[in-house]
C-alpha cells in the first residue's frame, strides 16, 4: 500500500472466501473531505470490534482515520457465487447493508448478492 494516505490504495473488500462470519462497514478518511467506505469480514473475529482492532492500526500507518459505521454478518458461498448480508453488531449497531452490498457488487461482479434485516 502506498504511504501518505492514498485512499485508492485501500482495498474496498477484504473478507473470507467462504462461510458465515461477522463483518463491519468502515469509513476511512483522509482530512475532512476525502473518504471511502470499506468492508472487512472474517470468521477469525469472535466479536465485531476484533475486526476493527485489526483494520484501524493498518489505516493509521497510512495516516488515515477509521470510523466503524456498523456491522452484521456475511454468508459467502463462492461455489454458488452467492453472498448474503444480514444481522447486526451488538457493539456497533447495524451497518447499512444496502451500502455494503453496493461495495461488494464492485468486487464480486458475477455474484448474486442480497441483504436483509433478518438476524439469522
Amino acid at each position: 500500500m502506498a504511504a501518505g494516505g492514498q485512499l485508492s490504495s485501500v482495498p474496498e473488500v477484504e473478507m473470507d472466501p467462504d462461510g458465515t462470519f461477522k463483518y463491519i462497514l468502515v469509513r476511512v478518511q483522509r482530512g475532512a473531505d476525502e473518504h471511502r467506505d470499506i468492508v472487512r469480514g472474517t470468521a477469525d473475529a469472535e466479536f465485531h470490534n476484533h475486526i476493527f482492532e485489526k483494520v484501524n492500526p493498518e489505516m493509521e500507518k497510512l495516516f488515515l482515520v477509521c470510523k466503524c459505521l456498523g456491522g452484521g454478518k456475511i454468508d459467502h458461498n463462492s461455489k454458488d457465487k452467492k453472498i448474503r448480508v444480514f444481522g447486526l453488531s451488538t457493539g456497533y449497531g447495524k451497518a447499512d447493508h444496502s451500502v455494503t452490498v453496493e461495495i461488494l457488487k464492485r468486487t464480486y461482479k458475477d455474484y448474486k448478492i442480497s441483504w436483509s434485516d433478518d438476524k439469522k
